[in-house]
């Protein structure tokens, strides 16, 4: 079994314990407590930081543990209550910590009292099949033909790979998972000029990956974090080194470090969908434009002239209103809302990672330029977008599952 260390404050104050064990048994892994000494002064000496909350102590104290190797686990969790400014702090401090001194891949997570196994369980997955499934993400090659799956919340993509190449592709807007998969699947074939039979594996991923992948037969069924990833780093040619793989996404976002195409940390979510593209699409509506050309007005725009910040849908379309009301030009708005989303993914997630370039922006909103060129000015960067960026998921599928053929 699996065993992700737990490092935590406030969780049992707030009776969220149960929920990560939860969360923790249903992909097959088991939580488990460092055992340090009651005297915590060295271990906060050795660690530079010595803060004033009991149960931050016994965090750090923990983390030395499995920095000296006294204690033995397979990944870490890193989890404090979404209140505590020192908690957020010592958050970061300890995921450094501990990748600079182990080779375990780390998750960190803000929890509020209200906070379920079911939110848990895709960062438990992603912990687990990095343990699990190492040798098959270093995989850098495809072989035979094989199918991708992403059922994702907005479109269903399928791509066909055979010897290390796409040969087919397509996408359908997501309505029932089956339905948009089948339609999906019948079109990449039909360009592919090939028949089901002909597949030799299928990898599924995204919300549906479960349905598609009993439906399918599929030989994998993983969570995006760690196929997205793959396919992001086998698209952009950086599957040796490092990088940051940065998906923006219609329902949720995703920011994943990796080391030879393997994710060591990673962070997703949000605060609100005023950070992801749901919110891109809302105020392309609003502007009375398709949202590829919302994302090129926005590229010519101006991303400082107009305020907007809100980190809600409802309150961010309000401003945008506002701000054409008081005569600024859809161009200088759209960038605005394009910056918007780049400063809260900047604020909410990248502040919860160590960037490491380059930066790879994948997922539909990279085809956005004006949100491309936010993400470049805030990082100071300019961002690597692959060809065929929004297959990231699919291609990642196809690209894994052919170590089961």
């Amino acid at each position: 079994m699996i065993k992700i260390a737990q490092l935590s404050c406030g969780n049992d104050y707030s009776g969220i314990q149960k929920e990560i064990e939860k969360a923790a048994e249903t992909v097959g892994a088991k939580i488990v407590f460092p055992d340090v000494d009651i005297d915590f002064d060295d271990a906060v000496e050795d660690f530079g930081f010595n803060p004033v909350s009991p149960g931050l102590k016994l965090m750090v104290a923990r983390a030395k543990a499995l920095a000296d190797k006294t204690f033995e686990a397979d990944a870490v969790l890193i989890a404090t209550c979404f209140r505590c400014a020192e908690g957020a702090l010592i958050r970061n401090e300890l995921r450094r910590y501990i990748q600079k001194h182990t080779k375990l891949p780390v998750v960190m997570y803000s929890f509020t009292e209200n906070t379920k196994a079911s939110v848990l369980l895709i960062r438990m997955e992603a912990l687990v099949t990095i343990v699990k499934r190492k040798d098959l993400l270093g995989r850098e090659r495809q072989v035979g033909i094989t199918m991708g799956l992403d059922s994702g919340s907005a479109t269903t993509k399928a791509v066909i790979m055979q010897d290390n190449q796409i040969v087919s592709k397509f996408w359908h807007p997501t309505s029932g998972v089956l339905e948009s998969a089948e339609k999906a699947v019948s079109e990449a074939l039909k360009l592919a000029n090939m028949d089901f039979k002909d597949i030799e594996a299928i990898g599924t991923t995204g919300y549906g990956r479960y349905i598609l992948g009993e439906h399918y037969k599929a030989k994998l069924v993983q969570e995006e974090v760690t196929v997205n990833s793959k396919g992001a780093a086998f698209l952009a040619g950086r599957q040796k080194g490092e990088a940051t793989i940065l998906d923006i996404g219609g329902m949720d976002n995703k920011a994943v470090t990796i080391k030879d195409g393997i994710p060591d940390s990673f962070t997703m979510g949000g605060i609100c969908a005023g950070a992801s593209g749901r919110f891109l699409e809302t105020a392309a509506k609003r502007l009375g434009v398709e949202i590829a050309e919302f994302g090129e007005m926005a590229a010519r725009g101006d991303l400082h002239k107009v305020p907007m910040n809100s980190y809600c849908t409802v309150f961010g379309i309000q401003g945008l209103v506002s701000t054409l009301a008081e005569g600024h030009s859809k161009e200088d708005v759209a960038a605005a809302a394009c910056r918007s989303v780049a400063e809260q993914i900047y604020q909410q997630q990248l502040q919860e990672i160590d960037v490491r370039y380059p930066v790879i922006q994948v997922g539909g909103t990279s085809l956005l330029k004006g949100l491309v060129k936010a993400i470049g000015a805030i990082l100071n960067t300019e961002p690597v977008v692959p060809e065929n960026s929004q297959f990231i998921g699919a291609v990642g599928g196809a690209l894994l599952s052919s170590g089961f053929i």
